[in-house]
């Protein structure tokens, strides 16, 4: 698949979330650091999802990063034939039309309108991850990230293809020949990669993937009511752990009777591990 889908959450999972959070929470923004790829339907889904459980928390501040996934490590620069490539990952096309109608009615419950039929091309998403650390730069990464899936999902446009990433730079207010000389360059192609491989020292092996506080990991789209139960444990928790991605944290601890066979996981970072 894509990545990880929500699926239903243990009702006693999210009792021990709910009794975990009963004190008030400490002054300062929480950490959400948000793993993905530009070519991932259920990243479009969770980011909206995401979107909807903050606005249940208006009054909470949180540091948004988006980190890279590559979902397709080995795509060739100019990618590959959409046909092709749903044939190759998930066989038959009546299996193909049912996920892509499951992953078109998820989204038409958050508010987007998948349009897969205009997709022509998969892109390699080297460039789009380039193009969001460009914007990052200029604290636009979240605009860039909403700006690569329209583009990609609602518009069948190939993100991948240079000029179509300096149209949507250009779109976010940015330089756009500055990262037309990074795209002509080798520049940030290793913290990519670098972020991918990190991303699966810390057990992130599907994404949409948000890791809070330092703290806690929970893999999947979830649905907004869960997310906003996860983000009242990590806000308190917020302010005593190193950030995952600061290279200290390679792994996480997975404690028995927490984890379940769910793609939903809950994971504190062990200390040591910091």
């Amino acid at each position: 698949m894509w990545g990880a889908r929500r699926r239903k959450v243990p009702r006693p999972l999210l009792c021990l979330i709910e009794a975990t959070y009963k004190r008030s929470m400490p002054d300062g923004p929480l950490s959400l650091d948000i793993v993905f790829d530009a070519i991932c339907p259920w990243c479009f889904i969770g980011k909206r999802r995401v979107e909807q459980a903050l606005a249940l928390r208006p009054g909470l501040k949180v540091a948004l990063r988006w980190h890279p996934f590559l979902l397709n490590p080995q795509m060739p620069q100019e990618g590959a034939s959409r046909e092709v490539y749903l044939a190759k990952k998930f066989g038959e096309e009546a299996r193909v039309q049912r996920i892509l109608n499951s992953i078109s009615e998820a989204g038409r419950m958050v508010g987007i309108d998948f349009d897969f039929n205009r997709i022509e091309r998969t892109p390699n998403t080297i460039n789009a991850h380039r193009l969001v650390l460009y914007a990052e730069g200029h604290g636009l990464a979240d605009q860039a990230v909403e700006a690569l899936f329209q583009a990609y999902f609602l518009e069948g446009r190939n993100t991948g293809e240079t000029e179509v990433l300096i149209d949507i730079c250009s779109r976010l207010g940015l330089e756009s020949d500055r990262l037309s000389r990074i795209l002509s360059s080798h520049d940030e192609i290793t913290t990519i990669y670098e972020e991918n491989a990190r991303a699966h020292r810390l057990g992130i092996n599907g994404v949409p993937s948000f890791l809070l506080a330092g703290h806690l990991t929970i893999s999947g789209a979830q649905e907004p009511q869960v997310l906003v139960r996860v983000l009242d444990v990590a806000a308190r928790m917020r302010g005593t752990a190193t950030p995952p991605f600061s290279g200290n944290n390679e792994h996480m601890s997975r404690p028995e009777g927490l984890v379940t066979k769910q793609p939903l996981r809950i994971v504190p970072i062990k200390t040591e591990d910091r």
